[in-house]
């Protein structure tokens, strides 16, 4: 009897330490900035919003055209103030100065439009390559049966020492062939 009892708590022992030695969980990391620099669609997403903000650029700067226009012959009609025409020119000048202020103050709303939209426009564009890569690396590190997956990218490990890279599997899984190095 105190065979099998013994014989029992090594067998038991032997399956615990089997599973702690099963439940060990594997960790890998990543450079989304790689993978997302490599992505064929973030060079279209950058294209597309350069071209926003052009077009952005474009109207905020006929604006402060117009702007030194009106300032510009604000100022001639300065230099045309006389004792004589002082009332009519005064009430003039008094007009384009409301009319400049009202300008100026619509350029500065201009700006912060286009602000605001560059960020919306932004986030449409690039929204939808996060969310790809996201699912990729989901899908590689649930294939490759990562419990873990850290990114380099964002620091949020500072040092790793083995462990897998698995940035080329989930450019792979993207369909990405082409390596591109990381900016600076």
């Amino acid at each position: 009897m105190r065979k099998s009892i013994n014989a029992f708590f090594v067998a038991a022992g032997l399956l615990f330490t089997a599973n702690i030695a099963n439940a060990q969980q594997k960790f890998a990391h990543l450079n989304s900035a790689v993978i997302i620099e490599a992505m064929p669609e973030v060079k279209a997403a950058r294209t597309a919003l350069e071209a926003f903000g052009k077009t952005k650029q474009a109207d905020v700067e006929k604006m402060i055209s117009e702007y030194q226009v009106k300032l510009k012959a604000a100022e001639d009609k300065q230099k045309s103030l006389s004792e004589a025409n002082k009332e009519t020119v005064g009430k003039e000048l008094q007009a384009m100065g409301a009319d400049l202020q009202d300008l100026q103050k619509r350029i500065e709303d201009a700006r912060a439009k286009a602000q605001q939209e560059m960020e919306a426009k932004n986030a449409e564009l690039f929204n939808p390559i996060q969310v790809k890569a996201d699912a990729a690396i989901k899908a590689v590190s649930k294939e490759k049966g990562f419990a873990y997956v850290f990114d380099t990218a964002n620091q949020a490990l500072v040092y790793w020492d083995g462990g897998d890279d698995i940035t080329a599997a989930v450019k792979t899984k993207l369909g990405i062939t082409a390596t591109a190095a990381p900016k600076k």
